[in-house]
């Protein structure tokens, strides 16, 4: 039998199960965020528990009835799903409800396709749909899965589903090959920042937690942030000048969620390289939440899945103004940063974080007392510019004593041009 699919709304009816099969259960609240971050309505809100899923329509027979009441009561236009759901539970579920259903993987990839914006962000957002959607195809040809045979029903040979899937695996390597060439180009980028030993800084953390805010204070940028989950999906690099250690690169990017879908994973390879090849990872973290310590685990999980495990971290605890402690610095037994305490919104305890950064990035700094003479003023002016010069005074003979402190990569730079004669 032939089955349309309804047409997507607003108005929404949830469900969440606590499933006894789980190690991890998906938070309720974070999913009505997520809900509404994608423009949904929630009306209902329908929770119980199991212990493993119906195979069939993933809810019992009685949950599924609750469930039609609450979608005929509020007259609701889809059913979210605080779970992952197989393509025969969405279409089984979606004959007996008679609207549309979706999934949390659905969902995110959802919130995704409405924030890219750049190029770049929106293929990868709409290779995950299609490797998502791949899988679920029969859901909307359940007439067309047989060939069939008589006088002007005889086709080309293949399905229509068949003929689907052709085309979209053919979408799909279009789109890999034009995200191996952004991938390429960044590789490109970042050969020339090593090149130039340009210490990159990379912002990470949960969705939410304050990252886009923060990076906008530190550069004085105007990168798109909102109270709101997935704000940010493409990375943006910005420059920044770190006092007694020059120029370094910061990396605004993409937040990270509870079980975030590995398809999104892949889809954003070029992305989160971005903070695989970082020299410091800020981690930022939502210091006002309750779930401070679980989205921290998440956040480690997904650095440890993309190979990131191991780049050194700085802890930024944001949203202190609404816990109304002081800015601070946290360090270790060695007086090493370990943790920053501010408020991005606010501005306060900033500088503490720079400072923090500059002794992270910057240990490996030459401080000298050079003799510069008059025919030297080239070298002179290079350290002016560089911002190396801490102190200068001059001597009898006319030659000035410089006291500098810069980054040993700038040193060497300034040293290969070969001594200048001192007069």
């Amino acid at each position: 039998m032939f089955f349309e699919r309804p047409d997507s709304g607003e108005r929404a009816v949830l469900v969440h199960l606590n499933l006894a099969s789980e190690t991890e259960r998906e938070d309720p609240r974070e999913f009505e965020e997520l809900v509404l971050s994608a423009g949904g309505d929630p009306v209902a809100f329908v929770m119980g528990a199991r212990d493993v899923p119906d195979s069939r329509t993933f809810v019992g027979s009685g949950k599924l009835q609750e469930i039609a009441a609450a979608v005929a009561e509020h007259e609701a236009q889809i059913v979210m799903f605080n779970h992952s759901l197989s393509p025969s539970q969405e279409r089984n579920l979606e004959k007996e409800l008679q609207c549309r259903v979706l999934d949390r993987t659905g969902l995110i990839l959802d919130i995704f396709a409405q924030r890219a914006r750049t190029h770049e962000g929106k293929l990868q957002v709409e290779l995950a749909q299609l490797q998502h959607m791949s899988t679920r195809l029969v859901r909307g040809w359940t007439h067309l899965e047989r060939q069939k045979g008589g006088i002007g029903l005889r086709g080309p040979g293949e399905t229509q589903l068949e003929t689907d899937r052709r085309l979209l695996r053919a979408r799909i390597k279009s789109i890999l090959a034009r995200l191996e060439k952004v991938r390429k180009q960044r590789d490109n980028g970042r050969r020339s920042r090593r090149r130039a030993e340009v210490p990159v800084v990379s912002l990470v953390g949960y969705t939410n937690a304050g990252k886009s805010t923060l990076f906008n204070r530190l550069t004085r940028s105007h990168v798109y942030a909102a109270d709101q989950l997935f704000a940010t999906l493409d990375p943006t690099l910005r420059r920044l000048d770190l006092e007694n250690v020059g120029p370094v690169v910061l990396v605004d990017t993409v937040g990270f969620i509870a079980h975030l879908p590995h398809k999104l994973v892949a889809a954003f390879k070029a992305t989160l390289e971005e903070t695989l090849n970082a020299d410091l990872l800020l981690h930022v973290i939502d210091a006002a939440t309750e779930q401070r310590e679980d989205n921290i685990h998440q956040v480690h999980d997904v650095l440890a899945e993309i190979g990131a495990e191991q780049i050194p971290q700085l802890q930024v605890y944001n949203k202190l103004d609404l816990l109304e402690q002081s800015p601070r610095i946290d360090r270790n037994a060695d007086g090493v940063p370990e943790r920053v305490w501010l408020s991005a919104a606010t501005g306060a305890g900033t500088e503490l974080l720079l400072q923090a950064i500059a002794e992270l990035v910057g240990k490996d700094m030459v401080e000298e007392v050079l003799d510069i003479g008059p025919s030297q003023g080239g070298l002179r002016a290079a350290l002016y510019r560089l911002g190396a010069v801490e102190a200068e005074d001059y001597g009898e003979d006319g030659v000035a004593h410089l006291s500098v402190r810069l980054p040993r990569a700038d040193w060497n730079r300034l040293m290969k041009k070969g001594p200048e004669p001192l007069f």
